[in-house]
């Protein structure tokens, strides 16, 4: 992919994450198991016992002998199916806490059988990661989603033939010994990098075809999906890779399947303040961790003064940076913004509600009580951008994802070993109220 066209396609992922703020999302629930795994009640770490353990260190080749026999049910059916957990995918490990990787793999496999299209050669690979704000994410597992009641994404496609593999990943709030911070950028990217290169090296041995990778996650895990399927093979991980040990292999995948996903960082706060400048009320969630979860909690407010003037100095920033990309709709017109923010390019977003409230028209679902709409003879024909952002609900403080304070979980990502939270944007660092430090570029 060339490198113009990269940067358009994780600037759309951005704004397809700002679009969706306050809507619904498809989760994927990746449970801990309980199988080889204790907490310690001092620290309240995850104890993890690997299962490729040698006395030489951990063996990078998969063993297919060494499994755990399951069963499940699924919309009534009983499904089989081996597990190979706690399995650590570098030579290397930081805390093997977090980089290991479960694998499930239908029992038809090892029996020269197929489910449905797929079999042991062709089946492709589910790779969902549980990473939430860029919070440390424990291997997942297939089974019950703890929201919904019901099976998992990764149990429905275990029973559909995927071969799930299931990776953890440090994040920006783990220590270690020494209380040196181990999960600041880009060591996520990085461990799901060398997880992908644990699958490619096994490839021979491994059921499943890694060459039909499918990351998935939600949110900061939906941006790291993006980035795994942008950047794949990219030399400048490769010195990271090597420190931890990973694979000797490729780590490009096949497709992404991001729900929500923050990316386009630079430029966030001023697109989100595009969109929700003149909402002054807000529901902001604040993601913390307890016992090795992740805690979300709600909390409403109403915009300050300086936030207020924060919000404004930030939406007017955008169109210059929007306009600069020279981005074009499918029949090739340029799609801009005035120093307003008005202009073709808010236009599309609006044509894209539209398309998306008529799909669910025709679906069958009722719009008549969103004043927001339009609708003429069973069809949205019109929407006021301005109420319908109403609507969503602002969910940040000015600024949304590097703040003055240095509050957000992405002024706490870009720390580095000593220093926990740090600026990543110019605005924020000239405006600090904590006269905190610039991230260095990585």
């Amino acid at each position: 992919m060339k490198r113009k066209k990269l940067k358009l396609m994780l600037f759309l992922f951005g704004i397809s994450s700002l679009v969706a703020a306050g809507a619904t999302t498809q989760t994927v629930n990746t449970g801990k198991t309980d199988k080889n795994m204790s907490v310690s009640e001092n620290k309240q770490e995850i104890k993890i016992q690997p299962s490729n353990k040698t006395e030489k260190g951990y063996d990078l080749n998969f063993n297919t002998q060494n499994y755990t026999k399951k069963t499940a049910e699924v919309n009534g059916k009983t499904i089989e199916y081996r597990a190979y957990e706690n399995i650590v995918y570098v030579k290397n490990p930081v805390d093997v806490n977090y980089q290991t990787i479960n694998i499930y793999i239908p029992e038809e496999y090892f029996n020269g059988k197929s489910v449905g299209k797929y079999n042991a050669k062709n089946a492709p690979i589910f790779f969902p990661n549980s990473i939430g704000g860029y919070m440390p994410g424990a291997a997942g597992t297939v089974g019950m989603d703890k929201r919904s009641g019901k099976e998992n994404a990764s149990l429905i496609a275990l029973s559909k033939g995927y071969v799930i593999a299931a990776p953890g990943a440090r994040g920006r709030t783990l220590k270690d010994e020494q209380g040196s911070y181990t999960g600041k950028a880009p060591a996520a990217i990085v461990d799901l990098k060398a997880a992908v290169r644990y699958l490619h090296y096994n490839d021979k041995t491994m059921p499943g075809n890694a060459d039909r990778i499918i990351s998935n996650g939600t949110s900061a895990g939906g941006a790291l999906s993006a980035l795994l399927g942008a950047t794949g093979n990219n030399k400048d991980y490769e010195p990271y890779l090597k420190e931890l040990g990973a694979a000797e292999a490729k780590d490009d995948i096949f497709a992404v399947s991001a729900y929500c996903p923050i990316t386009n960082l630079d430029n966030a706060n001023e697109a989100y303040e595009w969109m929700f400048n003149g909402v002054n009320d807000y529901k902001k969630i604040n993601i913390t961790m307890l016992d090795y979860n992740v805690q979300r909690k709600e909390v409403a407010g109403k915009l300050t003064e300086d936030e207020i003037k924060r919000s404004a100095d930030l939406k007017v920033l955008f169109p210059q940076y929007l306009n600069s990309l020279k981005l074009k709709d499918k029949s090739g017109k340029l799609l801009t913004l005035d120093k307003n923010g008005n202009g073709s390019f808010k236009e599309q977003i609006k044509k894209y509600y539209i398309d998306s409230a008529n799909k669910a028209l025709k679906a069958g679902t009722d719009l008549s009580t969103f004043k927001f709409l339009t609708i003429k003879n069973n069809k949205v024909v019109d929407l006021n951008f301005d109420e319908y952002v109403k609507y969503m609900g602002r969910m940040k403080t000015p600024g949304a994802f590097d703040n003055v304070d240095l509050s957000t979980g992405e002024n706490n990502l870009f720390g580095d070993k000593t220093v926990d939270n740090k600026h990543f944007t110019k605005y924020m660092l000239e405006h600090s109220t904590t006269n905190g430090q610039m991230a260095e570029k990585i």
